[in-house]
């Protein structure tokens, strides 16, 4: 198996590119207090992603969900915020029915 040591440089690389992060941030962890300034910043930008993402996801898709009409996707998201909170902020139901809604347009649409 000729090459063999260039997969095991990657897998190795790879693992402490990532894993070396997640260790220090265990380590530096420990040592923050749960209403920190520090972690409630990590918070707000941890939320921050994943609505920047969420929204690019909405506004900009790509692949067969760019076929889908703009109306559809934001009425999707509209009717799963409303089930959110009308079940007490449960996200599995939230997210169930924005996708439900998703699916049901687009058979309505012929998709």
């Amino acid at each position: 198996m000729d090459g063999w040591w260039a997969y095991a440089f990657i897998a190795i690389a790879g693992w402490l590119a990532t894993d070396i992060w997640r260790w220090l941030g265990v380590l530096a962890g420990n040592r923050l207090r749960d209403d920190s300034e520090a972690l409630n910043w990590v918070r707000a930008v941890a939320t921050a992603l994943v609505a920047a993402v969420i929204a690019k996801l909405i506004l900009y898709p790509t692949g067969v969900l760019a076929q889908s009409p703009l109306w559809l996707r934001l009425g999707s998201v509209v009717i799963g915020a409303i089930v959110f909170f009308a079940a007490r902020q449960k996200p599995a139901a939230g997210i169930a029915t924005a996708i439900a809604a998703l699916a049901a347009g687009l058979w309505w649409r012929g998709f």
